[in-house]
């Protein structure tokens, strides 16, 4: 008999039930770009069991403003406020990818 535990034995969480969550960078770079505003969108067109959260820096200076849809790990650059309803609309409503919007570096679109 032994006493190790198989990983099939460990609660598994998935992906799908957690929270989405939007994190919006409100560090220098993106600040410089707008990133106050885009976060001031998102707080206006509220979506039920989404939580928006400004964010530190995420790591993409210059590529901002950066929005960071979790737990899909979705990256989306250069947002702007008048773009937030369409991200609202088709990623964050009808979990489509707003492909025009995506960082490239994480997201090639080739």
């Amino acid at each position: 008999m032994s006493n190790t535990t198989q990983s099939s034995d460990f609660p598994r969480t998935d992906p799908n039930s957690l929270p989405k969550c939007v994190r919006v960078c409100q560090n220098r770079a993106c600040k410089k770009q707008g990133a106050a505003d885009v976060l001031a969108a998102f707080a206006a067109l509220p979506v039920a069991g989404v939580i928006v959260t400004a964010s530190g820096c995420l790591g993409q200076c210059g590529n901002g403003p950066m929005v960071l849809v979790l737990p899909e790990m979705v990256w989306y650059s250069g947002v702007q406020p008048s773009e937030v309803p369409l991200l609202v609309e088709q990623h964050l409503l009808g979990d489509q990818r707003v492909k025009q919007m995506l960082y490239y570096r994480f997201h090639p679109q080739g």
